[in-house]
């Protein structure tokens, strides 16, 4: 009789982690075709769903920022940006948008110090980069002018 309710408990425990495991994977899944179809709100709500039953997913946030982007909802972008990068330092996408937001806010010594880290990651993107790196040219002062 023991074995049997071990059993049980052992089926129930199994299924019950299945059954989270695969809501998470749909959580995200889900607010991303929402993302897609620009239903931000509702893709909102999923996303933060998706962090609560996975806090460290970086692309969970990643995805918050774009929406409260198109929401210009500059501290909340920010906000998860940075959340982003805290679990996952290279990840180059959350890295770019903090540069655009450092460039909006005209804090150059911000822009070069992350143009810098993002060098280090860079894979696919490297072309905004020497993009952003030529404007911050155009508007650093020269060190020979007195």
């Amino acid at each position: 009789m023991i074995k049997f309710l071990k059993l049980i408990g052992l089926i129930l425990f199994v299924t019950s982690f299945n059954s989270t495991s695969f809501s998470k994977e749909n959580f995200f899944n889900e607010a991303l075709e929402l993302f897609k179809k620009e239903k931000y709100d509702d893709a909102r709500f999923l996303f933060e769903r998706n962090i609560v039953f996975n806090p460290k997913d970086a692309i969970s946030y990643l995805y918050l920022a774009k929406i409260y982007n198109q929401e210009d909802n500059q501290r909340k972008e920010e906000y998860n940006l940075e959340s982003a990068l805290l679990i996952e330092p290279d990840n180059e996408e959350a890295l770019l948008m903090l540069i655009k937001i450092a460039l909006k806010k005209s804090n150059y010594i911000k822009v070069k110090d992350l143009s810098d880290s993002f060098v280090k990651v860079c894979k696919n993107l490297c072309d905004e980069n020497k993009d952003i790196q030529e404007s911050l040219k155009n508007i650093e002062p020269d060190n020979n002018e007195s």
